[in-house]
């Protein structure tokens, strides 16, 4: 049976969805209608056989971009239909169960509680309750199927050997020797209240903590975090500190999972690289502020924290988070101490032997 999986949200959506794609893999090939800045997560995927980017927001805006996109769903190339026989939704969106059904796949499953459902053939429960990988992992469920995995879910990524290459390049140009212990922090996010303000900080106590001191900082993120990474650098330059890595917008979202296989531990806030580690199996120390683990976000990788002030009523203020606090006192934030992060590196982190 050939499936079809249309994930054009959020990049941690797409890595949390890695584990329904193993799933249908098992019963044929499976195709992902992904963005162009999603499709490039899933490449090399051994459960993908192709990744068909729908760029709504840009080229494939509109009612014409739509019907471009449906007709790449039915035709691999010229004369060869893709055969496809089912599709799954993965966001809540009308665009995305329009597409489906435009593109004329028979069944269409989506969740019950999603904008498009008058346009699926089944509806699916949206379980509030559980991880999102999980919620996404029971699309596949049939009515008669036990809708939990019988084993924890972890999302798979499969960076290629031009990423790997692209990490150690990165590292050998920074001075780094084979097996340097590496900590990595991810300072950013694209919601402001999400960005914990105290990585400089952080950076400095693990330079300074001899449970720590031996590894090297590298700093992970986008273009966009090229500021946080600048006032970390700037910090431990002041305190007389050795400067850490800034990789930031200098690797692919690939080369950035393929360096996190590499790394000791994950500091990050709510975010993509929280997820990216969760796929390389990273120790992971996830800071929550304005949104909460138990919105189904939380790190999937074995040796995990999840670090938040959980003595304050307005937790959660928002299912992504504000770009300020509402209430004016960005508490969730600023009342997690350095010291409380330093131990749950220390707790988590995978030690060279």
């Amino acid at each position: 049976m050939a499936s079809l999986v249309i994930q054009t949200s959020l990049l941690g959506e797409v890595v949390l969805t890695t584990p329904l794609l193993h799933r249908l893999a098992q019963r044929g090939p499976v195709d992902v209608v992904a963005t162009p800045q999603g499709a490039p997560l899933l490449a090399g995927h051994p459960a993908v056989r192709d990744v068909i980017v729908f760029d709504k927001r840009g080229l494939a805006r509109g009612w014409r971009g739509l019907m471009q996109t449906a007709r790449a769903i039915r035709w691999r190339a010229p004369g060869e239909a893709r055969g496809t026989e089912i599709a799954y939704i993965a966001q809540r969106s009308l665009r995305s169960a329009l597409l489906a059904s435009v593109a004329g796949v028979p069944e269409r499953v989506g969740f019950s509680a999603s904008a498009g459902r008058a346009l699926y053939t089944r509806q699916v429960a949206y379980n509030p309750d559980v991880h999102h990988a999980e919620r996404l992992w029971s699309l596949a469920s049939g009515p008669d199927d036990d809708v939990s995995p019988s084993a924890p879910l972890h999302p798979r990524l499969y960076p290629s050997a031009n990423d790997h290459a692209a990490a150690a390049s990165l590292l050998t140009s920074a001075g780094v020797a084979s097996g340097t212990h590496l900590l990595v922090l991810a300072p950013g996010s694209v919601w402001a209240t999400k960005r914990w303000p105290r990585y400089a900080e952080l950076a400095d106590a693990l330079a300074r903590d001899p449970r720590t001191a031996r590894a090297r900082l590298v700093i992970i993120g986008g273009s966009a975090d090229g500021d946080a990474a600048r006032a970390i650098g700037e910090h431990a330059q002041t305190a007389g500190m050795p400067l850490p890595i800034d990789a930031t917008g200098r690797l692919p979202l690939l080369a950035s999972a393929a360096l996190l296989a590499r790394a000791g531990a994950l500091i990050t806030n709510d975010s993509l690289p929280l997820h990216l580690a969760s796929a390389m199996g990273t120790p992971t120390v996830a800071i929550f502020g304005p949104t909460v683990p138990t919105l189904g976000f939380g790190p999937l990788a074995p040796h995990a924290e999840t670090l938040g002030v959980d003595s304050l009523s307005c937790r959660p203020c928002h299912a992504h988070g504000p770009d300020a606090c509402p209430l004016g006192h960005w508490r969730c934030m600023r009342d997690l101490s350095v010291a409380r992060v330093l131990d749950a590196v220390v707790d988590v982190m995978r030690v060279p032997r």
